[in-house]
């Protein structure tokens, strides 16, 4: 298997200028879906495994040469670039993603917070759209809460962290204490739908 994959990743490492058309040439030739899958199973392993975050870029970026509508591609470097804090370039991915797919919850979510210091009504409106995508999403909540607790809006606050604690009783924890005994989780709310 490791054979497999070192394989897979020196070819998708390796400069291709064109793959030949001509099967004399060519052994084998790659559909473009196979050239996209081994693509981001090389960036996956760049990134993540061997922290090479610069090779795992360059790799997303022949990626989306191929397959420029990949939000997990455009999601990646949006990450990448996030984390080396280049900020500008990091929401221009995201939005990339989220133009693929509007509600793409990861691209939401960490454009929201990286947006949380600079530009709360865009967090805000960000991490609305991603808890109508993902309505089980206890952190997404969490975070919503803390914002509208901050601007002061302390009902929908307490509904959001209410929310969260619902979807993961470990967060109560985190709650702010002005909000706490109102987000314990009701022991009737799940007995309500076995009395009958």
């Amino acid at each position: 298997m490791l054979a497999v994959a070192t394989g897979v990743t020196v070819w998708a490492i390796q400069p291709h200028p064109t793959l030949a058309q001509d099967s004399k040439t060519t052994p084998a030739i790659w559909t473009k879906n196979q050239q996209v899958d081994a693509l981001m199973q090389t960036a996956l392993l760049q990134q993540r495994q061997l922290n090479d975050s610069e090779g795992a870029a360059n790799t997303y970026g022949r990626l989306l040469k191929l397959d420029p509508h990949n939000k997990l591609a455009w999601y990646n470097l949006g990450f990448i670039a996030q984390q080396k804090g280049k900020t500008r370039d990091a929401r221009a991915a995201y939005d990339k993603a989220l133009k693929i797919d509007p509600s793409y919850t990861s691209a939401l979510f960490s454009e929201a917070m990286m947006l949380k210091s600079s530009d709360p009504d865009r967090t805000m409106e960000l991490l609305k759209r991603a808890v109508a995508a993902e309505p089980e999403a206890a952190v997404i909540h969490m975070q919503l809460g803390l914002l509208l607790a901050e601007k002061g809006r302390a009902g929908e606050a307490g509904d959001e962290f209410r929310r969260a604690v619902a979807a993961d009783p470990s967060l109560r924890s985190q709650v702010p204490e002005d909000f706490r005994d109102s987000v314990s989780p009701s022991p009737t709310s799940s007995q309500a739908g076995s009395i009958r």
